[in-house]
């Protein structure tokens, strides 16, 4: 698998209205990534997943921001889009998906058929088409290949996967790597969901790299963040299309609201 077999997305058409990311996302973004770099010192494995309990916390799109904020570092990064089922990664970023992770257990394809690069240190693989046996897919022994081989190549790899309350996807890739990350949201996830999800992946015996909490509104008032918003947003380029991301050959920013 070599750089000249990777695809880059030439092709992306994105939304008129450009707008900037919020300064507060850009900087907890930025915590989020040291507190998963401190956590993952200590392992071998650079790999993790990115889920939640249910849908619609977020999950996804936290997935490709930490992904872009690990690339922003000079890493090599791979985000995969583990949820075979209801992938939306491809959406977001607006990358074909008529070959993806799928494509690649069912040996339709190779791995280096399916990445497709967007950014100068980032790189995808989407979903693929759905298979009728999503879980038997994830936890094959082409899976442990594949994930073996890419971990050669990449300096960290991002997994987006199904929520871990609605089947046992999540449950069957974390294993394969340094632990979870999970996804709350404000005013939407639970404290019974939380406590479920922290039993799930105890049973499972998946580490628990940390936590997310998502949709939160801090205010944001007084001097100093006035003066370092000002400040900082002079000296960065992070742009966000409405439906669609753009990672410049400058730098591969957290893009994605």
């Amino acid at each position: 698998m070599t750089d000249q077999n990777v695809k880059t997305n030439k092709d992306q058409s994105y939304e008129d209205g450009l707008r900037q990311l919020p300064f507060d996302a850009i900087e907890a973004y930025k915590t989020i990534r040291m507190n998963i770099v401190f956590m993952l010192s200590q392992s071998k494995k650079k790999s993790f997943v990115v889920s939640s309990f249910d849908q619609g916390d977020g999950k996804s799109t936290c997935a490709i921001n930490i992904a872009a904020a690990f690339s922003q570092l000079g890493n090599k990064v791979l985000l995969i889009d583990g949820d075979l089922r209801k992938p939306t990664v491809h959406k977001k970023l607006r990358l074909s998906n008529t070959k993806g992770l799928s494509s690649v257990l069912v040996g339709f394809c190779t791995a280096a058929d399916a990445i497709i690069q967007v950014g100068r240190r980032l790189d995808v693989i989407t979903a693929g088409p759905t298979p009728p046996n999503p879980s038997e897919l994830l936890c094959s022994g082409a899976m442990d290949v594949l994930l073996a081989g890419l971990e050669e190549k990449y300096d960290y790899i991002v997994f987006d996967t199904p929520p871990f309350g609605i089947v046992s996807d999540a449950l069957v890739i974390a294993p394969k790597t340094a632990g979870a990350v999970v996804v709350t949201r404000a005013n939407v996830t639970t404290v019974e969901q939380v406590k479920k999800t922290m039993t799930l992946i105890d049973a499972a015996g998946i580490k628990l790299i940390g936590t997310v909490f998502n949709g939160a509104r801090p205010e944001r008032h007084g001097y100093y963040k006035r003066y370092y918003k000002k400040k900082y947003k002079s000296h960065y380029s992070y742009r966000n299309f409405v439906n669609g991301t753009n990672f410049s050959d400058e730098t591969d920013a957290p893009v994605i609201k």
